[in-house]
């Protein structure tokens, strides 16, 4: 059976794989690494998503991943020499900015009893270094 997001004409492939390309090319200029924040992506089973919801369709789950290390400023940076060396407690601060969502997409789908489902807020739309 077709995914849900693929069920658009053809041509919405072709148009997807060109502004990815030119994000890539964009982001190499910049001198990003592979490790840097950035948007993933994975067909899943809505089932397979831990969230109580019975179908075997599949959803494109987006999510980020990757480092933040170049987003580091000089707090960051301050607060991993006070915190190596005692001066301030390190069992809850974190000394770096986190790759989070900053946007997110609402995802539907059919459960098993054919009945539309919808979830606000599942998927992300947008990534950037947080914190």
């Amino acid at each position: 059976h077709r995914i849900r997001w693929q069920r658009s004409s053809t041509n919405s492939s072709s148009s997807r794989k060109s502004p990815r390309n030119r994000k890539e090319r964009r982001n190499r200029k910049r001198g990003r690494s592979s490790q840097d924040c950035r948007l993933e992506r994975k067909e899943m089973r809505v089932r397979d998503l831990g969230l109580g919801y019975d179908s075997d369709e599949i959803v494109l789950f987006k999510y980020c991943a990757g480092t933040c290390m170049s987003a580091r400023k000089n707090y960051d940076l301050a607060l991993k020499v006070l915190t190596d060396n005692g001066s301030i407690p390190s069992r809850k601060v974190s000394t770096h900015p986190c790759c989070r969502p900053t946007r997110f997409e609402t995802i539907s789908f059919m459960d098993a009893q054919t009945s539309w489902q919808t979830i606000k807020w599942l998927s992300a739309a947008n990534c950037s270094c947080v914190g």
